[in-house]
């Protein structure tokens, strides 16, 4: 019977849709070999008319060159014809590759036979070749789009006829060859910067041209030059910028004192480390009456020296921040600013951008004044100095201290009492000698003196942000502004359930799930765990469940400081934001429009993103310490906790230092060990021995590895004694938990 025009058309629609289904189940599945029978009853159905249809299908696919028979009555896509995506390649220490592309879920995981040569930060081409059951993606790394231009920082090792560079950087594992007629000058053993510039197909190693030579490998400078070098932070100035500093007019004119509120008859000091080269905040304060005090937060006034896009300030977005390592600052802004102009140096004329406020005994503010002035400090205290004073009661300008110390103490009492959490965390220094190797390890911890001045900090960057946040128009409404805001949001529900069911292991139970019942709780946890074993493990998890801080023209306030608005005005010698608020603050108090939101939130990004770079290098210099410290010290035992667990290693953190070290799972003897992610334990496989985060244990140190800033250490378990193993800190499969050396102590 003749077909009609409609069932002719229905008859080829079901055919596109048979032909549309084969391919994206081929695309879905690129590894997979479909039988004839399976792609027809997928498809629509696998009768003899299926069957038929779909040969057809495949037979005009395979003329086509999309898809292969790769064994009899087997198909597949062909490789050119797999679904491209573009990413950036994330190398790991074993040569393979993860792809990150914007909108998949899941990186690509690429073995590293089929990355192509791709390098880490190198922009690639990837098609996908395999999808687990639970949505992880492996690939091919087919094209390399752009090579990345990131310096590689290494050891030159010169041979008769080449120089081959080992890499310090773990996303680099093999060897960068260099060329010896190019670059005759390179010794043996010397530290040196270099930049990838190819990597021929079958070629053993990539091909580098040299960057820069740093020095001998192991010396100090070199050293901290390579971690700066790796992070590409510059660590000097270049000629320009330096010259461009030295020809600013620092003198204090009487015109300029005019323009500005004189606050030199106040009683005005500093409060800055002993060994602090550069004072960018003072504090002052006068009496005005019985039980109100007039408090002015002085700093350094960096913006009227530094102009918007002069080469300096271009310097200074560059830079984003001043970097802090162990043994040096790598300073955002030049020595003739930050050391000089801007230092407000006792029994000197400095200016300044102030904020001022009037507060009475509960730290009411009864009126607030922000603008430029001029100030002059009488006296540099140290915090041991004005701690002294606060203990006894004693010293220099005792009385203008310890109004202060009360009255930020009284701001502090409210600023828990509204929710902030108390993150006071020990901070390791070294003690260096004059060559800059470490002899030994102090903890800094945050005295009264301290917070005295973080309190008046905090204070001033609070209220500087809500009032420039918005304005007030003819009818008395807020109209918002563009302002450069610290934001830092509520934890995860995610995150903070982690958190929940770590610390159940040590039998505490954290109740809160949301709002500021969460901040509460966490305070309430960290005065109960004060001083115990546990309490190191509990607050680096405790921080890890928490957002991190940034800047942003979009305030979500500062939930770990229980501010609804906060921004950064106070140390724009070292901060980038802080200049910004400078500069915003000073065009909202003249009356000016609000600033471009989208120049704003473009430096914030920036800034953040420095930030970031900045505090990675700080704890590089950090490790490289630590295992220098630790390098005269191998073969001896030490007793330590659990810090942290992967799937390759049990992270120990030792307890007289906090110098932490790995001890590999394959190097730990007497029994095979296993990573249990759901419970985040290491499980013996025989034993039953359990291992988990806070857990006493005891170390020998093996390996200390400078170039890779690594400490390996050799976990000493319990010993065999006809029984399964029972150690304080460690507990058996099967039994309750041991009473762990984590309990509190008495």
């Amino acid at each position: 019977m003749k077909q009609t025009k409609k069932q002719r058309s229905t008859k080829s629609t079901k055919k596109h849709d048979r032909a549309a289904m084969i391919l994206s189940l081929l695309r879905e599945f690129p590894n997979n070999k479909f039988s004839l029978k399976h792609l027809a009853s997928a498809s629509g159905g696998a009768t003899k008319e299926g069957r038929r249809e779909t040969l057809a299908i495949l037979d005009r696919l395979y003329d086509e060159g999309i898809v292969e028979e790769c064994a009899r009555e087997k198909y597949r896509l062909t490789r050119n014809h797999l679904p491209r995506y573009e990413g950036r390649a994330d190398m790991t220490a074993g040569g393979s590759v993860y792809v990150r592309v914007e909108g998949l879920e899941h990186d690509i995981f690429v073995n590293q036979r089929n990355t192509a040569n791709a390098l880490d930060g190198d922009r690639v081409e990837v098609v996908i070749m395999h999808r687990s059951h639970d949505g992880k993606l492996e690939g091919e790394i087919t094209r390399i789009l752009e090579r990345s231009r990131k310096p590689y920082v290494g050891v030159a090792e010169v041979g008769a006829h080449q120089i081959f560079v080992r890499a310090d950087s773990r996303k680099m594992p093999m060897d960068i060859y260099l060329s010896k007629r190019e670059y005759p000058d390179v010794s043996d053993g010397q530290k040196v910067v270099v930049r990838i510039a190819d990597w021929l197909p079958g070629s053993k190693s990539p091909v580098g041209e040299l960057v820069e030579v740093l020095g001998m490998a192991g010396d100090n400078d070199a050293e901290m030059h390579a971690i700066l070098s790796e992070y590409e932070l510059p660590y000097r100035f270049e000629t320009e910028v330096e010259e461009a500093a030295q020809r600013i007019d620092g003198r204090i004119t009487e015109e300029e004192i005019a323009r500005r509120r004189d606050f030199r008859d106040r009683v005005t000091f500093t409060v800055d480390p002993a060994d602090a080269k550069d004072f960018d905040d003072a504090l002052s304060v006068r009496r005005l009456r019985d039980g109100v005090w007039e408090v002015g937060v002085h700093i350094a006034d960096v913006t009227h020296y530094v102009r918007p896009h002069s080469t300096i300030d271009d310097e200074a977005v560059t830079r984003g921040t001043s970097v802090y390592l162990v043994d040096r600052t790598v300073p955002m802004l030049p020595e003739r600013l930050s050391n000089e102009l801007c230092s407000l140096r006792p029994d000197e004329d400095s200016l300044c951008f102030s904020a001022v406020f009037t507060l009475n005994e509960n730290v009411e503010i009864l009126d607030e004044w922000f603008g430029r002035t001029v100030i002059h400090s009488d006296r540099r205290f140290t915090y041991a100095e004005a701690q002294e004073i606060i203990e006894t009661g004693r010293g220099d300008r005792a009385e203008e201290v310890l109004t202060l110390h009360r009255l930020a103490e009284e701001l502090r009492r409210q600023r828990f009492k509204n929710g902030a959490i108390a993150f006071d965390r020990e901070e390791v220094k070294f003690k260096l000698d004059e060559a800059g190797h470490p002899v030994g390890v102090y903890f800094k911890e945050q005295q009264d003196s301290n917070r005295m001045i973080e309190e008046f900090m905090l204070l001033a960057n609070r209220r500087v942000a809500e009032y420039c946040s918005a304005r007030l128009n003819d009818k008395g409404r807020k109209v918002p502004r563009t302002m450069v805001y610290r934001v830092h949001d509520a934890p995860s529900e995610e995150k903070l359930d982690r958190f929940r069911q770590f610390i159940l292991r040590f039998g505490i139970v954290f109740k809160a799930s949301k709002g500021r019942a969460i901040a509460r709780e966490m305070n309430k946890l960290f005065t109960k765990i004060k001083g115990s074993t546990e309490e190191n493990a509990v607050t680096t998890m405790a921080v890890r469940s928490m957002a991190k801080a940034f800047y942003t023209t979009d305030n979500i306030g500062h939930y770990g400081l229980a501010f609804p608005c906060y921004t950064h005005f106070t140390s724009p010698i070292r901060r980038y934001p802080d200049m910004m608020v400078h500069r915003l603050l000073a065009r909202y108090l003249e009356g000016g429009k609000s600033a471009d939101k989208q120049t704003t939130e473009d430096l914030c990004v920036r800034a953040s993103e420095r930030e970031v770079i900045a505090a990675e290098a700080e704890r590089a210099s950090i490790k490289y310490k630590m295992v220098e410290f630790m390098k005269d010290r191998l073969g001896e035992e030490f007793d330590g906790h659990i810090s942290g667990l992967t799937e390759w290693g049990v992270y120990v953190e030792l307890t007289e230092t906090h110098i932490e070290g790995m001890s590999f799972l394959r190097d730990i003897e007497g029994d095979f060990f296993e990573f249990d992610e759901q419970r985040y334990e290491i499980i013996g496989r025989s034993t039953g021995l359990r291992m988990t985060l806070g857990d006493a244990v005891r170390v020998r140190i093996k390996r200390a590895d400078l170039q890779k800033r690594q400490l390996d250490f050799e976990l000493l378990l319990p010993r065999k004694t006809g029984s399964a193993p029972k150690k304080k800190g460690m507990r058996t499969s099967g039994s309750p938990a041991v009473k762990r050396s984590t309990r509190r102590k008495n």
